[in-house]
């Protein structure tokens, strides 16, 4: 499961919200925690309503927690997409932050995966998401192959 921030989904209301002081503080405290204890597969939650009763969940589920709370606390809106979820393409193409008729490029040159529902192509986010990391591996290739030629020229 991955949190993502979808362009033109973005709640704002949090800026004004006192939760985000609120939001602020949990997240400190929890990174805190991660930090104190690595290597734990399980993390027990002990609320201050809870009385006795501790909830224990996985590692992931903390770590999970910990982004979405600081996401909230800098005033940012959070969706949380699983990986097999799918989207449609206007979906896809605003969490590139692409326009739509790209997007369909892309899909039409096999560099994302899609199905078709009919006629409308469905992209499961788990391939938006790889496609990015492939995209982002290609550009610091890129730039990576720049750099070296500028200073083979003597430019840098």
């Amino acid at each position: 499961m991955e949190v993502a921030e979808m362009p033109g989904s973005v709640d704002n209301t949090a800026r004004r919200d006192p939760g985000a002081e609120l939001a602020r503080r949990a997240a400190r405290r929890i990174g805190e925690y991660l930090t104190t204890h690595p290597g734990v597969d399980q993390d027990t939650i002990q609320g201050e309503l809870a009385g006795a009763d501790a909830l224990v969940v996985p590692r992931e589920a903390t770590v999970l927690l910990a982004k979405i709370l600081l996401l909230l606390a800098q005033g940012e809106g959070v969706n949380v997409i699983p990986d097999s979820a799918e989207l449609t393409t206007q979906q896809a193409a605003d969490f590139l932050n692409v326009s739509r008729p790209y997007l369909i490029k892309l899909l039409e040159s096999d560099k994302i995966p899609y199905r078709l529902v009919g006629t409308h192509r469905r992209i499961k986010f788990r391939d938006l998401h790889e496609y990015t990391s492939r995209d982002d591996l290609e550009r610091r290739r890129a730039a990576d192959d720049l750099t070296e030629l500028t200073q083979e020229l003597g430019l840098y």
